[in-house]
């Protein structure tokens, strides 16, 4: 029998347990709404220093450093492809400010913390204080994504974190040249100059690596099956050579060839996106379980309460000044300041970048250098955890997350669609209506409909639309292929199963058929647009009706015998459309949503609140004058909402 404690476990099954627990951490979180990076952690200690299941070093070795070196590698230039300019915005000037200002002052800060809060020396306080202007990319991505924050804060968070990642090991590396020179008798000018030549080459490899990549993806030398493993190889190409000149200077090298390349607008950069994306939330996983399993709780006992001191410090005054002070007379708003000042997490690449610089301080005669990693660590563990749980808090307070019911978009502004984003909003759910046409847009807007004119697959909608206030999308213009093209682009940002699209004239024929990646989840029973908009034509009409103990699904079933059911908001708020009517599902507290055809039985329970009836006849009235408006297309821009109008 295996002894797991003892001898240990071997690289394969080690590799596997770091894989399975990485992952499964992340879903656990995702199920139990917890910050992943926190559950990730916990896992890591149990299985390591906790239970002594998993020691990095003693199970897979010396490939250990390297492993993770790469893999922050790979995250820093997922990081860069994100870095698209024209999804900047208006962040711009915040970012600009945070990257020239923050980063300096940050580091000037952190080291006076370090030096007065910590008790390190001077030597360390400069080298570790340039680690520390780094806020944690491998860290931010997942709380944003958890927290749900509005889009320019985010954006500022992001590109900060990414940004001042190389900038944050380049600083260490200037200082520690700086103390070595000291320490030696090596003049500072042949150290800086030494130090200027291996970033300027590291600039240039990864530029350079980027532009050949471009230039080869847009002239087809490449094939399209092989665009991602030679993207792939030559991200590790370049990271060991700018390291092998200088370093740490990889990770400047692979930041600039990712954002070169997420500014080249290549055709296949989503795909190429994607892919990374998912690359890095196995790196990410992985790379935290390695860190916390292999914490050395003997070097823990090297900190005092000073360690304390020096983590309130960074939280509470160092990191809130460097932000405050940085946007000082900027655009960003007051309450999006405060968000930034009171966010700074940190992540895998300064526990890294630590560990090396502590033993290389060491080396060099520096002793408190051997400080660093145990004192990295724990400001990576309580900032971790303090903003893991914090942030949606205190974005919910400030009033920049997303709604707290989740919405739904509706594309398409015909007379079916319209009915059915005023249903939704009288039901007090979130709801946008979208649309390309200009004069059906005008239609929803006169209806008090939220709208944006335009295609909701444009850079204007990114830019224009909060898509986190939503969840659900249905897509339901007359135009079957955009459907599916909405389908197809919106899918993996929202996942696929909160994806519908409306049933096309000729889905039933095999030789039409599309793909199911192709294509969102149908609804309504196969029904096409023109079905569902004949029945408004006949007089059915929109109703919403909450179920009750009382009144129950088998109830509304007697009483609406002839009703098409087309969705359920459930009692949390969720809402799903209906696939097949026959096997509706729905209990006590739910709604229901439906077309009542015309004559039906009006008896509704004493639980369906006025709040929430649709007035039948009104919009059954509106559905004729709607079409006319819509052919006549006699719109004008104040039709639509503020900021939401056409351009030119």
């Amino acid at each position: 029998m295996m002894d797991l404690g003892g001898a240990g476990i071997g690289p394969i099954l080690a590799f596997a347990l770091v894989g399975a627990l990485g992952v499964g951490s992340q879903w656990l979180a995702w199920r139990l709404r917890l910050p992943g990076i926190v559950v990730m952690l916990v896992a890591g200690l149990l299985i390591g220093p906790a239970l002594g299941l998993f020691d990095p070093q003693r199970d897979i070795g010396d490939l250990t450093e390297p492993m993770i070196q790469l893999a922050v590698a790979v995250i820093l230039f997922e990081g860069g492809l994100t870095l698209d300019l024209r999804r900047l915005g208006d962040a711009k000037d915040g970012v600009r400010r945070l990257v020239l200002i923050g980063a300096p002052l940050g580091w000037l800060l952190s080291a006076l913390a370090l030096h007065y809060g910590a008790g390190l020396g001077w030597e360390t306080s400069a080298v570790f204080g340039g680690i520390m202007i780094v806020t944690g990319p491998t860290v931010i991505a997942p709380l944003l994504r958890q927290a749900r924050i509005a889009r320019r804060p985010a954006n500022l968070l992001q590109w900060e974190a990414i940004v001042n990642d190389p900038i944050g090991a380049l600083a260490a590396v200037l200082a520690f040249e700086i103390v070595t020179a000291l320490a030696t008798g090596e003049t500072l000018a042949m150290a800086l100059a030494a130090m200027a030549a291996g970033i300027v080459v590291a600039a240039v490899v990864g530029l350079g690596a980027g532009w050949g990549l471009v230039r080869a993806f847009r002239k087809g030398w490449v094939p399209e099956y092989m665009k991602v493993p030679v993207l792939f190889v030559t991200l590790l190409a370049t990271f060991a050579l700018s390291n092998e000149v200088l370093h740490e200077s990889g990770l400047l090298t692979v930041t600039l060839m990712g954002f070169l390349i997420a500014n080249a607008d290549l055709p296949s950069h989503d795909e190429i996106r994607r892919f990374k994306e998912q690359a890095t939330l196995l790196l990410v996983s992985g790379v935290f379980i390695l860190l916390a399993a292999g914490l050395d709780v003997g070097a823990l006992g090297m900190l005092d309460w000073r360690a304390a001191v020096f983590v309130a410090l960074v939280v509470l005054l160092a990191r809130p000044l460097t932000v405050m002070t940085a946007l000082a007379g900027s655009r960003v708003p007051r309450r999006e300041r405060w968000l930034l000042a009171l966010t700074g997490p940190r992540g895998v690449v300064l526990v890294a970048v630590a560990g090396l610089f502590g033993q290389r301080l060491v080396a060099a005669g520096v002793e408190d250098g051997a400080v660093l990693p145990p004192l990295a660590f724990v400001l990576v563990v309580v900032t971790v955890v303090l903003h893991g749980f914090a942030l949606k808090p205190l974005a919910r307070r400030l009033g920049l997350t997303g709604a707290e019911v989740p919405g739904v978009i509706v594309i398409g502004a015909g007379p079916f669609g319209r009915g059915l984003a005023e249903t939704l909003g009288k039901a007090e759910m979130p709801v946008l209506i979208a649309d390309p046409d200009l004069g059906r847009l005008a239609s929803a807007r006169r209806a008090g409909l939220p709208a944006f004119y335009g295609d909701i697959l444009s850079e204007a909608a990114e830019d224009r639309v909060e898509l986190l206030n939503f969840e659900s999308i249905v897509a339901v213009t007359g135009n079957d292929a955009y459907n599916s093209l909405v389908a197809a682009g919106l899918g993996p940002e929202f996942g696929r199963e909160k994806v519908w699209q409306v049933a096309g004239a000729r889905d039933g024929s095999a030789r039409h058929a599309r793909p199911a990646q192709l294509s969102g989840l149908g609804f309504a029973g196969g029904r096409t647009l023109e079905e569902l908009e004949a029945l408004l034509d006949e007089g059915a009409r929109f109703r919403l009706t909450r179920l009750t103990e009382a009144y129950g699904l088998e109830d509304w079933h007697a009483k609406r015998p002839n009703a098409l059911p087309l969705a359920v908001i459930d009692a949390r708020g969720r809402f799903s459309m209906v696939a097949e009517p026959e096997k509706l599902e729905a209990g006590p507290g739910d709604r229901i949503l439906s077309l009542l055809p015309p004559g039906a039985e009006e008896d509704r329970p004493e639980a369906e609140t006025s709040a929430l009836r649709h007035d039948a006849e009104r919009v059954s009235a509106r559905a004729e004058a709607d079409r006319a408006a819509d052919r006549r297309a006699d719109c004008v821009d104040e039709a639509l909402p503020d900021g939401l109008k056409p351009e030119g």
